[in-house]
């Protein structure tokens, strides 16, 4: 649980830092996973004769360097959602016990108690974000969870429906986070109100309300939190190390309460009144996604973002 001076410095200045709150054990964990979810998906590819070098003795980032160098698809099958449109029954993602482990430790739910009480879901506006160096990222790849992330409200991604819910970003590093490859930056002292929006790179504040020069870099070490305030303004900056940042960006609401994506699937992370509720089978956190997909495939398209770029603060 976070002490009094934390929960009050969260309060204040609209982020916190809770260093090295998962452990080494479930990060490797994680690593591991994915380094299999991978090495499924190259198998397939070097089989097909996509990529050349075989797979023997290659690590996680090493099969991830020639899968991007032949120019395929490798992130929408590593992520935790399904992406804003064009979504059909066969919409890869990736869902598994290390990952589902991750987004349910008990640190990271005690942490998220400390701020919204003992009544969470888990929000569906989740992802992971793997971002190699900036200077390899394709002309054109606008998705912030591998390229640049412009300054932007986390209330401001959701629908309105969701504007008055308590809820919270976990973003948890899996790799040491720096400036240099980068790492999170915050505007303190949050605002009363969400900000304009507009469609930039991705969604992003509308320029007259970006206070650039009061930004903080975030720089933490691998298993370290970032608790991030709805309203606090954040982007994260280029890589321009010549490795990978990985992270996941992951939230919390109280139950009950919209999630600002209804589409999508929730579930009770953690209950005190009803704890039989909570959901620990990896495999039904699988299964809801995969139905949400299939009505997806077979629905009206239900845009994931409310602005649009005719607003009087986009033109």
């Amino acid at each position: 649980m976070l002490s009094a001076s934390q929960v009050e410095a969260f309060r204040t200045q609209g982020y916190l830092v809770v260093p090295e709150a998962v452990d080494a054990a479930t990060l490797q964990a994680v690593h591991d996973e994915y380094s299999d979810a991978l090495r499924r998906l190259y198998d397939d590819w070097h089989a097909a004769g996509l990529v050349a070098d075989p797979p023997d003795g290659l690590s996680f980032f090493e099969m991830l360097d020639h899968v991007r160098a032949a120019g395929l698809e490798w992130f929408q099958p590593l992520d935790i959602s399904l992406p804003h449109a064009d979504i059909t029954e066969d919409t890869p993602f990736h869902f598994g016990p290390a990952v589902f482990g991750l987004l349910t430790h008990p640190n990271v739910l005690d942490v998220a108690e400390s701020l919204l009480g003992g009544e969470l879901t888990s929000n569906p506006i989740q992802h992971v974000r793997i971002k190699p160096p900036q200077n390899e990222v394709p002309e054109g790849e606008l998705r912030a969870h591998i390229t640049t992330t412009d300054w932007h409200q986390d209330r401001g991604v959701g629908h309105e429906e969701a504007d008055d819910t308590d809820i919270l970003t976990v973003w948890i590093a899996i790799t040491d986070a720096t400036v240099e490859n980068g790492c999170l930056q915050v505007i303190p002292n949050p605002p009363a109100q969400m900000y304009p929006h507009c469609p930039k790179t991705q969604t992003a504040i509308a320029d007259p309300f970006i206070e650039q020069d009061r930004a903080v870099p975030i720089e933490v070490k691998a298993g370290s939190l970032v608790l991030i305030d709805p309203l606090t303004p954040h982007c994260a900056g280029p890589n321009t190390s010549d490795g990978y940042r990985w992270s996941f960006d992951i939230r919390f609401n109280v139950s009950g309460q919209p999630t600002g994506r209804s589409h999508f699937p929730d579930f009770v992370a953690r209950s005190r009144v009803a704890p039989d509720t909570e959901l620990h089978d990896w495999r039904a956190w699988k299964k809801q996604w995969e139905e949400a997909r299939y009505a997806a495939a077979h629905s009206k398209h239900i845009p994931q973002h409310r602005w649009q770029s005719d607003s009087p603060h986009c033109a």
